[in-house]
């Protein structure tokens, strides 16, 4: 395989939302300069919602206002609602995301709405001009199964990334949010979506709480995905949806992507470290393979 592979960072939001250990803001800024300086291109910094529900992200403008200015690197953050969008912008960032569920159980859970009524907010952030001039990436969670309704028809997830996309989303992350995806079920689902939406414009957000993250990375490789949302050591999960834990770890993704001839463009060693400071960060040992077992290795003598 040639073709290049782009990896969206999400630590700083989805991984530090599921942490009991709260960062300092400070604490946040080194680890974003070390992932830049382990060559991510697009890191996602932060959710502009109510730190009543998620305290973790409480710091969420002093975070985004104080961002590096990197040529090439792109900042967003996730932002569910008007206000949020406005706060993003207040704090000088040009990328935001918008997000949804397929489960309208979990829609409710996570954003208080149901799934339509989510679509129709978008919908009008657009057509007010409130997302005017911004990168807008659109978010999809749930969409394999959910830990209320259980198993996900692709249907439903196919009908919400059309309307993401045509309502002017530039991409649609397709997130399998409590990690009970399978290769057969991830490609399957990524050829339901690509049948209505181009491939290019699509990403897989994977949790790995089943262990299955990497091998449903590839085979969302082999069906044409070319755009991956990884956490550093795999921190992650979703306070909103009980048993998701653990995102597709960055390092265990760039190093096998490499093995497979694949370019990210990513540092190994360098996302190594800053793998190693998330874990010094949080206080914890975090589930990253390559960040547990290191980047190189030698063979032994015999």
């Amino acid at each position: 395989m040639s073709d290049c592979v782009r990896v969206v960072e999400v630590a700083l939001r989805d991984g530090l939302q599921n942490e009991t250990t709260v960062l300092s803001t400070q604490s946040k800024l080194a680890l974003i300069d070390a992932l830049v300086r382990a060559r991510l291109g697009d890191i996602e910094v932060t959710s502009f919602v109510s730190p009543k529900l998620i305290p973790q992200l409480a710091d969420a403008f002093d975070v985004a206002s104080r961002l590096p200015d990197v040529r090439g690197v792109n900042f967003s953050a996730l932002t569910p609602n008007a206000v949020g969008v406005r706060r993003a912008r207040r704090a000088g960032l040009s990328h935001v995301a918008v997000f949804l569920s397929a489960s309208r159980t979990h829609n409710l859970k996570n954003l208080h709405r149901t799934t339509e009524a989510s679509l129709d907010l978008y919908r009008s952030l657009f057509s007010e001009g409130l997302l005017s001039g911004l990168h807008v990436r659109g978010y999809v969670s749930t969409v394999i199964g959910c830990a209320y309704e259980g198993d996900i028809a692709p249907g439903p997830v196919v009908e919400l990334a059309e309307a993401l996309l045509d309502m002017g989303c530039a991409e649609v992350s397709l997130g399998d949010t409590i990690g009970v995806g399978s290769p057969r079920l991830v490609r399957e689902l990524v050829k339901a979506v690509a049948s209505a939406c181009p491939v290019e414009r699509l990403a897989l957000h994977l949790h790995d709480t089943r262990g299955l993250a990497l091998a449903n990375a590839l085979a969302g490789l082999e069906a044409g995905i070319r755009i991956f949302d990884t956490s550093i050591a795999g921190l992650g999960g979703c306070p909103f949806a009980p048993g998701a834990t653990g995102n597709l770890a960055t390092e265990d993704l760039a190093w096998a992507l490499a093995r497979e001839g694949v370019e990210t463009g990513l540092d190994l060693d360098l996302l190594w470290e800053a793998g190693v400071m998330a874990a010094r960060l949080v206080g914890r040992p975090l589930p990253g393979k390559v960040h547990q077992a290191g980047v190189r290795y030698r063979p032994e003598r015999v």
